[in-house]
């Protein structure tokens, strides 16, 4: 079978209109583990846009509707994934305890170094070299912290701080309609508790204070989006996993 040609920019993104005005973008050339689910919500005064993707292609450029009104860009956390376009927007916003890495995005900080290589993908993007891949410095223009509301106007998303899989994740949770922007504290998949910043006991904790939420859809950070009663049955699998491991964990 011949090889695949290199992706190109103009094919390297695909949006996918769900809705609530809620818009998802991927990367769809990314391996389902490592590609990140980017979520870009309509709002009346000004826009939202949940995570960056890998960076290695602007986004914005190739993407038109994240250049048609004011959008806050909002970091669910700062592994690599997750970030690689941040400093194409003017607003960005990210939890305090990372915001440090958002402003110095080093290889080692945002596990690149690890996991961004050409095993990730699907189909090689053009121009890619792993051994040149760095992550553009985005320094915050607002810090985040449990409980801050993000107003769109006639929308407001609650941050949720959801430590854990790393120590300044966050969710954002909409009350009038239920929706949930998980980020990678919880998605439909293998849930990664074991970065070089990740903390079980926090997990867990998050876990606990999270379930009661009244979540009519969650849209992860990874893989597609769940209802309820799978969110439910996600973090009961955890949590019972740690049970039946013996753990009894104190954070950090």
């Amino acid at each position: 079978m011949a090889e695949l040609a290199a992706a190109q920019a103009h094919e390297w993104y695909e949006t996918i209109r769900l809705g609530d005005d809620v818009t998802l973008i991927h990367e769809p050339w990314i391996k389902p583990f490592y590609r990140c689910n980017m979520w870009h919500v309509r709002g009346r005064d000004r826009d939202l846009l949940f995570d960056s993707g890998l960076g290695h292609f602007s986004l914005k450029k190739h993407v038109a509707r994240l250049s048609e009104r004011p959008l806050f860009c909002v970091a669910s956390h700062t592994h690599f994934d997750h970030i690689g376009c941040h400093h194409e927007f003017a607003h960005r916003l990210v939890h305090t305890a990372e915001a440090d890495i958002l402003a110095d995005p080093r290889g080692d900080l945002t596990l690149a170094d690890k996991y961004a290589t050409e095993e990730m993908f699907d189909r090689l993007p053009q121009g890619w070299k792993t051994e040149s891949y760095r992550i553009a410095p985005a320094p915050a223009e607002r810090l985040l912290e449990d409980g801050n509301v993000i107003d769109l106007g006639d929308r407001a998303f609650e941050v949720v701080h959801t430590p854990g899989h790393s120590p300044g994740g966050i969710g954002l949770f909409e009350r009038k309609t239920g929706i949930f922007l998980s980020g990678d504290v919880v998605y439909d998949g293998p849930l990664i508790d074991d970065a070089y910043h990740s903390d079980r006991a926090a997990y867990q904790a998050t876990f606990e204070r999270i379930r009661p939420l009244a979540v009519s859809v969650v849209h992860g950070g990874h893989f597609p989006s769940f209802g309820p009663t799978r969110y439910r049955q996600l973090i009961d699998e955890y949590l019972a996993g740690l049970r039946k491991a013996g753990c009894h964990l104190t954070a950090k």
